[in-house]
């Protein structure tokens, strides 16, 4: 399910029109976004946590030239599934 498509399950479960589904869309990932860039975690009961984890430096390798690089540390988002979410797609 890309966007679009989700925009129209949301008109047509909610009620609302596309426009104020995509809206309210756009407000959703607006306002988690701005969550996780102030290293806030945002807890949906039933449905999950969207957290900000740090990763720390590490050495790879790159494929094609079989050298030892550095990776540079980073955050990261993450997902975590709460149980109901869970339980539905079992």
């Amino acid at each position: 399910m890309n966007k679009s498509e989700l925009i129209g399950a949301m008109a047509a479960e909610s009620g609302l029109t596309k426009a104020d589904a995509r809206k309210a869309l756009d407000a959703f990932i607006a306002s988690v976004s701005k969550a996780l860039e102030e290293g806030d975690k945002v807890a949906l009961v039933g449905f999950g946590t969207f957290s900000v984890s740090a990763r720390t430096a590490r050495t790879g390798i790159n494929p094609s030239t079989k050298q030892k690089i550095t990776i540079p540390a980073k955050k990261v988002a993450k997902f975590k599934a709460g149980a109901e979410l869970d339980a539905a797609v079992k």
